[in-house]
């Protein structure tokens, strides 16, 4: 990361913002109230850290930040991504962050945390089995009771698409791939594929979840799934 002193109107940030990756898990979850199953997705836990930094590391904090930008700045975010990188100097990742923050609403800023994602993490839940995937609902469901029972140090960190199962790093991946089928995600490394468990390319991409299997119900989460399962998760101990 470059630092860089202001100067006027014109700052350096970091080169880019955090993005919500499969990080490293670090501490205890933060446990919504009423006991929910979830923990904080560690990309917001990321946010908040680069958040407290912005001020040091540009000149200016998230909301001078955004101020600035609605007094100053183009009207569009387009333009503003822009302006952002040529006149302040800030990295891609962080004028495209800032510019969607001043331009997107207060609801978007207050998801990104810990609170605000405890909240919404049932609903994305409910939402990736709404309609014609909701007979999914129960695979999903036993996977989860499952990876529960591997021990206390699962954390479940729902996205809007997928369900990462977190240990140190993320080790398994729980993704409603059609109507019909979940695709269930391991972090195998070098495991061997076979006729069941796939390739999802990750090991190309440096992405942790190497292998898959599809499951089109609770039948098709046999033994040798979750010998799978558990191999991931003591893979990440």
């Amino acid at each position: 990361m470059v630092k860089r002193k202001r100067s006027g109107d014109r700052s350096v940030a970091v080169k880019s913002a955090p993005k919500k990756k499969r990080s490293v898990l670090a501490g205890k979850p933060a446990i919504a109230t009423g006991g929910s199953i979830y923990s904080v997705h560690p990309g917001v836990a990321m946010v908040q850290r680069w958040i407290a930094e912005l001020a040091e590391k540009t000149g200016r904090s998230l909301d001078e930040w955004i101020r600035y930008v609605k007094k100053f700045g183009p009207k569009s975010e387009k333009e503003c991504r822009l302006w952002l990188k040529e006149q302040h100097r800030l990295g891609t990742n962080t004028a495209w962050w800032l510019a969607e923050k001043a331009f997107g609403s207060p609801l978007g800023i207050a998801e990104e945390t810990p609170e605000g994602y405890l909240q919404l993490a049932p609903k994305y839940v409910e939402q990736m089995y709404a309609g014609a995937k909701e007979p999914l609902r129960a695979i999903h469901d036993e996977l989860i009771r499952l990876a529960q029972s591997l021990g206390d140090d699962v954390h479940i960190c729902p996205c809007k698409t997928i369900v990462p199962l977190y240990r140190r790093h993320v080790f398994a991946e729980i993704k409603p791939a059609s109507n019909r089928r979940i695709d269930l995600g391991f972090a195998l490394g070098e495991e061997p594929f076979t006729g069941r468990l796939h390739d999802t390319g990750g090991a190309a991409k440096k992405n942790r979840i190497t292998h898959k299997v599809a499951l089109s119900s609770l039948a098709d989460i046999d033994l040798q799934v979750k010998r799978w399962l558990k191999q991931a998760y003591e893979r990440d101990a």
